[in-house]
């Protein structure tokens, strides 16, 4: 099945139990794009961390612009945040693996339970080419930390054909990918990527490929 056509069975079929995470990256503007095309009022969110590159809050608005939508935006709580910038200190990732993952848990997982909750399928923009750590990954599988069924539409996508789709249907993107940024997230925890490196070599650089990803999907289906 093609992810329109995956995406069109799943909405149709499950009214109010689907929803779709958006980190506003290239390949959940496909998504988006798509679901636009499918429904009125698709049921997109997003994160904002607080430590968001201005390009990506600038891209929320374009979106909802462009297919006149309302992405919802969930915030981190404010007193978890504050408790562990007091005892980690603002910048508290650099220093530890714990430590960011200290992090993406208060400013990401937590707020996506929230998001989650009550639904039963979980859209997601990830492909297996994206990093060693997503290579196993399934189109659907069950998501255990969210008891959740996991839905990975453009799984087996290539880069090329996510460029091609995007330039194909003039999809809005980040603007910061024209300037060597090709995964995005957190500003303080997000780079360039250099010639020959993978698409998320970008993100968390200062550790080890197999530690890159914040926790919002784990490989985890027991």
């Amino acid at each position: 099945m093609s992810p329109e056509a995956i995406l069109g069975s799943l909405l149709e079929d499950n009214p109010g139990r689907v929803v779709f995470s958006s980190s506003l990256g290239a390949e959940d503007q496909v998504i988006t794009h798509m679901m636009a095309a499918l429904m009125k009022d698709p049921p997109v969110f997003t994160l904002d961390t607080g430590r968001l590159f201005y390009e990506t809050l600038e891209l929320v608005e374009k979106t909802n612009q462009r297919y006149a939508i309302n992405i919802k935006v969930l915030f981190p709580d404010t007193k978890l945040v504050e408790e562990m910038v007091a005892l980690g200190g603002i910048n508290l990732f650099y220093h530890s693996v714990e430590n960011r993952k200290r992090c993406c848990h208060v400013r990401k997982i937590e707020p996506l339970k929230r998001a989650l909750k009550g639904s039963k399928f979980w859209i997601t923009g990830l492909r297996r080419e994206q990093s060693p750590t997503r290579k196993d990954l399934q189109f659907a599988e069950w998501d255990a930390s969210n008891h959740i069924i996991k839905v990975n539409p453009l799984l087996d996508w290539s880069e090329d054909q996510v460029w091609d789709y995007i330039k194909t249907h003039n999809v809005p993107y980040n603007s910061l990918h024209d300037k060597g940024y090709r995964s995005l997230g957190c500003q303080p925890c997000t780079r360039q990527v250099m010639p020959g490196e993978d698409v998320r070599a970008g993100r968390w650089w200062w550790e080890q490929p197999e530690t890159r990803e914040c926790g919002l999907h784990k490989a985890n289906k027991a």
